[in-house]
């Protein structure tokens, strides 16, 4: 039997830094080139919650020309779509079909079952719209029970967020860490099996700064990757959170050499046994650390 293949994410396919995602709402697109700015890893115009009903044709116009000419491609572009059960989700859908010059990735919100995410996937398979990445949130509790299936669900899903205020009224439970500890812990595990990133869903007291950093050094703790924001006051916590140490960098680099010279999926690093899933980490550190290095951090 031939060796399983080493690592190579480094040399085509190194992973992106998700470690902040800041919304923006799309009622207000003056605020998109100034949220790219912010030194967030992703910026999300929100077409779905921030837009009211009666507003959605006008969010939508406003949002999707604002790609069309690219700045900050260090950037993940995203933006929050309507939920496919909804007519403003189907309308979402047909001018991403027709958009010349899409985001990098579009957020799918109420999403509980692998087959709504295949369906998108079938809808928005020709013309530039076959390039657009997916980022899934987990917001149900039929979401939840599927979350691994969702997770593996299309080729082009990158990352899962949780979305914890409708979560917690679906679960019957107060949106603290303690209740929902079981759902960020079951999302960690369906995130990790895919190999996708895992971000969390913003913290809403902006008066709260302490709050805010335990919360994400919990996430981190935990297992998740990043987590979302509602203004860029937020972005420092965050990424004090998930950016690894000065000597994690280092060994990642290390590590990652190793296995780029190494023709199995295992290296020996500091006296360590290494295998390939957890190279994907260091993989990831090596990403952030590129990132701090152009400034943009």
């Amino acid at each position: 039997m031939p060796p399983e293949p080493a690592v190579t994410e480094a040399a085509s396919h190194r992973p992106r830094p998700r470690r902040s995602l800041l919304f923006v709402p799309a009622l207000r697109p003056d605020r998109f080139l100034k949220a790219l700015d912010t030194g967030a890893d992703i910026v999300c115009i929100d077409m779905e919650d921030a837009v009211a009903l009666d507003r959605k044709d006008e969010g939508r116009a406003a949002t999707l020309p604002l790609f069309r000419t690219r700045t900050h491609p260090h950037v993940e572009q995203m933006v929050r779509i309507n939920g496919l059960s909804t007519y403003h989700g189907l309308k979402d859908l047909q001018a991403l079909i027709e958009c010349e010059a899409p985001p990098d990735a579009i957020m799918i919100p109420k999403i509980r079952s692998a087959e709504e995410v295949q369906l998108i996937d079938t809808l928005l398979a020709a013309g530039p719209a076959r390039a657009i990445r997916f980022c899934v949130i987990i917001e149900t509790n039929q979401g939840l029970e599927r979350a691994l299936d969702i997770a593996r669900a299309s080729s082009r899903i990158d990352s899962m967020i949780l979305g914890a205020v409708d979560m917690s009224a679906d679960l019957r439970c107060t949106k603290a860490w303690e209740p929902l500890l079981y759902a960020r812990s079951r999302l960690v595990h369906a995130a990790a099996s895919a190999g996708i990133d895992l971000l969390d869903v913003p913290f809403l007291n902006l008066d709260d700064p302490a709050g805010l950093a335990a919360e994400a050094q919990g996430c981190a703790r935990l297992g998740f990757t990043g987590k979302a924001s509602i203004h860029p006051s937020q972005l420092e916590a965050i990424h004090a959170a998930f950016t690894p140490t000065a000597a994690q960098i280092e060994k990642a680099r290390r590590v990652c050499a190793a296995f780029e010279q190494s023709t199995t999926g295992l290296v020996v690093v500091d006296n360590e046994l290494i295998e390939r899933p957890v190279g994907r980490s260091y993989y990831r550190m090596l990403a952030i650390a590129d990132r701090i290095a152009r400034g943009s951090a």
